[in-house]
């Protein structure tokens, strides 16, 4: 596993500079494709109307199949497809970041994918991609996940460098995996684009969130899934904005819309200056 990033600043230390607006969407998503990316661009004009620069989608917002292996249908190849083109063509659009939560890219083998995040400048162009390492595996009830059955893991840790800062990428069963976030270094702000479920994210959700923020005493933005869907899974959505004190800035319960809030650097230096935990490590995370 390596890590990939070319900035060196510290927020804690960088110059001051006006905040920077993020947002988060969150969707109910569904087996139909274009209906997805429709209401993904409603919300993204939503963001971008709200002053968002950068704006963060959640998890499978393009497809959520009635079966696992219904995503293999719409998988594309990396570098090109209409899942692609779309999230592309809205950054330049709207002249925003886009982080686009996940999709399916094609693997090596044909009965798997890779649950991808990619990210595009307001130009349209990639800067930034993460295959989601950890995969889900729930059993509880009438509860079944595997989600090894049907994606193929990531081997890479991924930051990218955005006029904010490093911003650290994640997807979802990550969040529970505290070592992942280390390996990020220092960053300005993390996302967690995520489908939790109702029972996981009702126990852990938040509780994990803040953790990361408090621990790394940065900013954490997470886009979820939020509602039942026309499968029957029940999302726990609560998509939120969590500053580097732990305090939530803004959270959204259930239903599609948009969590929004400012980045503020000095913040994350004021919140290093009175409790200096970051500075304190002593035990390398490598």
């Amino acid at each position: 596993m390596s890590e990939t990033s070319s900035s060196t600043a510290s927020p804690a230390s960088a110059t001051r500079v006006s905040p920077f607006r993020v947002a988060a969407l969150q969707m109910v998503s569904t087996p139909d494709l274009a209906r997805n990316l429709a209401d993904a661009q409603a919300l993204i004009a939503e963001a971008a109307a709200k002053g968002a620069r950068l704006v963060l989608l959640p998890e499978y917002f393009c497809f959520m199949g009635h079966k696992d292996t219904d995503k293999l249908a719409v998988r594309e190849p990396y570098g090109d497809g209409p899942i692609q083109r779309f999230l592309a063509d809205a950054a330049k659009r709207h002249g925003v970041w886009i982080i686009g939560g996940t999709l399916p890219l094609k693997a090596p083998e044909e009965s798997r994918v890779l649950n991808t995040t990619l990210v595009f400048d307001p130009s349209g162009v990639e800067r930034a991609r993460y295959d989601k390492i950890h995969l889900f595996n729930f059993e509880k009830g009438a509860e079944s996940f595997d989600e090894a059955r049907t994606i193929r893991p990531g081997d890479e840790v991924r930051t990218f460098d955005a006029p904010l800062g490093r911003v650290g990428l994640s997807v979802c069963y990550d969040l529970r995996f505290p070592e992942l976030y280390r390996r990020m270094g220092d960053c300005a702000l993390m996302v967690v684009p995520s489908a939790f479920t109702y029972t996981t994210g009702r126990a852990h959700w938040q509780l994990l969130l803040r953790a990361r923020a408090v621990e790394n005493q940065c900013y954490v933005l997470a886009a979820a899934q939020g509602g039942t869907h026309e499968n029957g899974r029940r999302t726990w959505g609560h998509s939120m904005l969590i500053d580097p004190w732990g305090e939530i800035v803004d959270v959204l319960d259930e239903n599609p819309g948009v969590v929004i809030g400012d980045i503020d650097l000095e913040r994350i230096a004021a919140v290093r200056a009175s409790l200096p935990a970051w500075r304190h490590r002593v035990l390398d995370c490598h």
